[in-house]
């Protein structure tokens, strides 16, 4: 794929996202999609496969009555790209680690994203 058409792949799959539309999210992923959250160096979230993944974005709908992720820079590098990303979200739910419903999460954090047979294949989030 071209550096704009890989452009164009991610930037759709973020406003699936931020709409919400977990549909939309899962029709421009690989069958074999692999996701994968990084946070403070530790891998605390990992799916593989496309059930895998909707599960958890099925789940992670529930818990935000809002969220936003917003590009702030992007680079890509043949099949790969690298994501410079904003994220606000306001949760809907309680979480265990004693954030309420109608708290406001706020990170900036890099996503890696990386695209085969025109789909987008691996994520990897770090925060």
């Amino acid at each position: 794929m071209e550096e704009a058409e890989i452009q164009s792949l991610i930037k759709r799959y973020i406003q699936a996202y931020n709409s919400f539309d977990v549909n939309g999210m899962v029709d421009l992923l690989h069958e074999d999609i692999e996701f994968r959250n990084i946070s403070h160096g530790e891998v605390d979230t990992e799916t593989k496969g496309m059930d895998q993944f909707r599960n958890l974005a099925e789940q992670s709908v529930t818990i935000f009555s809002q969220r936003e992720q917003t590009i702030t820079q992007m680079i890509v590098n043949g099949d790969k790209a690298e994501v410079e990303i904003n994220y606000e979200g306001k949760l809907a739910a309680d979480l265990p680690n004693g954030l309420k419903a109608g708290d406001t999460i706020e990170l900036k954090g890099k996503t890696i994203f990386l695209v085969r047979d025109q789909k987008i294949a691996v994520i990897e989030d770090y925060s």
